[in-house]
């Protein structure tokens, strides 16, 4: 395990005041980086500790912040944030425009490679800087099956690697079907992993407040969805010493 370090970062999006998460590699040059996103309910020690498993393997990781360094333990309160923001396109990319820009300003970042990797609403984020056309190495998704504007997908210019829970009530067949539609019409090399008996955010493990119907950890499958990012990256986006 190498040496790694981290800060707080702040910055504005959507009117507030982001708290971000940036976890840099050992050493004092360039590397590729990873635009990390959260589930909706916001940035949290999981994505803290993922964006530093990241830095680990040698990638200067951000982890975003999407409600101003609120954490939003309320379901109602999360859905009553997220869900406007998930209806409109152009709120997602200004958000992940908003980090990018703090990732591509660290010194340690090479600008010309970096992916997006985000869960839930996150993950959304991370599809609209691709349908936005930014210029990224790949984009991973759990629980992200989000379509977004017509003929939009065609911008994107990297690999899209997306899983879901096969027992998902929120994002269900047909939603998969849709997204994979989208991905398929406007040539996107595009991958899905369903992961079989799993439900919604089965990648995070438990939490101590109320969480949506059909939300639960599935052990086995978070590892393994982590393992299927992780070779998404070493694919696309490999660290080289």
């Amino acid at each position: 395990m190498t040496t790694i370090t981290t800060r707080t970062v702040e910055y504005p999006a959507d009117g507030l005041t982001m708290i971000g998460h940036l976890a840099l590699p050992a050493g004092a040059d360039r590397r590729p980086a990873v635009l990390l996103g959260p589930e909706g309910m916001g940035l949290s020690d999981v994505e803290r500790r993922r964006a530093d498993a990241l830095a680990e393997l040698g990638y200067v990781a951000l982890a975003f912040d999407l409600h101003g360094g609120r954490y939003l333990g309320d379901p109602e309160e999360m859905l009553a944030r997220c869900m406007p923001l998930l209806a409109d396109p152009d709120r997602m990319r200004g958000i992940g425009h908003a980090a990018l820009d703090v990732l591509r300003a660290e010194p340690r970042t090479d600008p010309d490679r970096i992916a997006a990797v985000g869960y839930g609403t996150g993950g959304a984020v991370g599809l609209e800087l691709g349908r936005d056309g930014v210029d990224l190495r790949a984009i991973g998704t759990v629980n992200a099956l989000t379509t977004g504007r017509p003929g939009e997908a065609a911008r994107i210019r990297c690999p899209v690697w997306a899983g879901v829970g096969s027992e998902d009530p929120i994002m269900p067949p047909a939603q998969r079907d849709a997204f994979t539609a989208e991905m398929q019409a406007a040539g996107v090399d595009w991958r899905l992993v369903v992961y079989g008996g799993a439900l919604h955010a089965f990648h995070h493990p438990p939490v101590d407040h109320p969480v949506v119907p059909g939300v639960g950890y599935h052990p086995r499958h978070a590892q393994r969805a982590w393992n299927d990012v992780v070779d998404l990256l070493a694919e696309c986006l490999p660290v080289t010493e």
